[in-house]
C-alpha cells in the first residue's frame, strides 16, 4: 500500500488564519474501483478563495468540511487507471486537494482533465493556462469589455490572475495600469509583464494619495477595473472611474478575515454610472474552451509572461498559504509535492 500524506482543515479561524488550523495526516491509498484513476500529484495550486472556505458562514460554495483534506486545485501525472480514458502516465489537472495523491472518479463531468505539456509547463495549468486564467480572461472580456484605447486598471497586479488581467487588455490594445505593493512587484508589472505604469500601495497608504497616484498614472481617468482587493484600494480607483465605466469584481481578500469592508463613496456607483458585477469563474464554464485557447496559445508563444512561487512539499502548504494571504508571494503561489 502506499501512504499519502494529507493536509486537513480541524478548525474554524477566529479572525485571522493560523497554522493551527491545519494538520498533517497520513493514510494509505485505498484500491482503485471500476471507473476510478489514480493521481500523484506534481503541484498543489494555493489561491485566495480558499480562505473564503474556510469559514463557516453562507457563501456562493459550501464551506470546507472540517478534518477532512484542505480543497485545491492540482496537477500530476495518472499512476493507475480503471477508467478506459486515461492510462499511466497521462499528464492531468484536477480538484485534488491538499494531498500527495488522489483517487478520482474519472466519470465525474469536470473532475480530470488531460492536458498537454509539449509547449506549456505542468504548473501553468494551475496558474495562467488555468482557473486563476480563466478567472482573469472572464473578468476582463466579459466584464470590463476593454476597447482599444481605453484604461483598464488591476489590483495585486503582481498575482496569478493581476498579472494576467493587465496582459490581456494590452493584447487589446489598452493602456494597463497595475495595483501592486512595494518597489519589487511594480517594478515587474512594468519592465516584464508589460504593463503601462503600476501604483505603489504601500508607498500610498491614505486615499487621497492613492487617488493621486491613480490620476498620475492614469491621465485619462479608468475605462475598466478589475477588483481583488476591496477597501481604501476600491475607493481610490472609484475616485478616478470614467462615466460608464466597468468594474468586475473577483475578490475582497482585505475582507476575508471577516472584518466589514466599508466603502467611502458608493455614490458614484450613481454619479458615474458605473456597472460592478462580482462573479465566480466556476459559474461560467461554457465560456472556459474559449479563454483556455487564447490563453495556451500566448503562453505557448512567450506572448503571455507569469512567475511563480514554489514551497518545498506537502508540509510546507500551510504557512505558504498565510504567506498568499499576507502578499509574501510572487505571482503564482504552488507546492511541490
Amino acid at each position: 500500500m502506499t501512504t499519502n500524506k494529507q493536509i486537513h482543515l480541524v478548525s474554524r479561524p477566529q479572525g485571522e488564519a493560523v497554522a493551527d488550523n491545519f494538520r498533517l495526516v497520513e493514510s494509505e491509498v485505498p484500491a482503485l474501483k471500476d471507473g476510478q484513476v489514480l493521481v500523484r500529484h506534481h503541484f498543489l495550486s494555493l489561491d485566495p478563495y480558499m480562505r473564503g472556505r474556510m469559514n463557516d458562514s453562507k457563501s456562493y460554495a459550501a464551506p470546507q468540511p472540517l478534518d477532512a483534506v484542505m480543497i485545491g486545485g492540482t496537477v500530476g501525472e495518472v499512476v493507475d487507471s480503471r477508467h478506459p480514458g486515461f492510462r499511466a502516465g497521462d499528464n492531468v489537472v484536477g480538484m485534488g486537494g491538499w494531498q500527495q495523491y488522489a483517487v478520482v472518479d474519472a466519470a465525474a463531468p469536470g473532475s480530470l482533465r488531460k492536458v498537454d505539456t509539449t509547449h506549456i509547463p505542468l504548473s501553468a495549468y494551475l496558474g495562467a493556462v488555468g482557473m486563476p486564467g480563466v478567472t482573469a480572461w472572464y473578468g476582463l472580456v466579459k466584464i470590463c469589455e476593454p476597447k482599444a484605447g481605453e484604461t483598464v486598471v488591476v489590483s495585486a497586479a503582481s498575482g496569478a490572475v493581476g498579472g494576467v488581467v493587465g496582459q490581456l487588455a494590452k493584447v487589446r490594445g489598452c493602456r494597463a495600469v497595475g495595483i501592486a505593493g512595494g518597489p519589487d512587484k511594480c517594478r515587474y508589472v512594468v519592465e516584464e509583464l508589460g504593463f503601462d505604469a503600476c501604483v505603489d500601495y504601500k508607498l500610498h497608504k491614505d486615499l487621497k494619495s492613492l487617488s493621486t497616484a491613480l490620476k498620475d498614472a492614469c491621465p485619462n481617468g479608468i475605462d475598466g477595473y478589475f477588483e481583488n482587493v476591496g477597501g481604501v484600494i476600491l475607493d481610490a480607483v472609484m475616485l478616478r472611474m470614467n462615466a460608464f465605466g466597468r468594474m468586475a469584481l473577483c475578490g475582497m481578500i482585505s475582507g476575508y478575515d471577516g472584518q466589514p469592508i466599508p466603502m467611502q463613496y458608493p455614490q458614484l456607483l450613481l454619479q458615474s454610472r458605473l456597472a460592478l458585477r462580482g462573479f465566480i469563474v466556476a459559474e461560467h464554464m461554457q465560456d472556459w474552451p474559449e479563454a483556455l485557447k487564447e490563453l495556451g496559445t500566448l503562453v505557448a508563444t512567450g506572448k503571455l509572461k507569469f512567475r511563480e512561487t514554489v514551497a518545498q512539499g506537502i508540509e510546507s502548504a500551510p504557512e505558504a498559504f498565510l504567506g498568499l494571504l499576507k502578499g509574501r508571494n510572487f505571482g503564482k503561489q504552488l507546492v511541490k509535492l
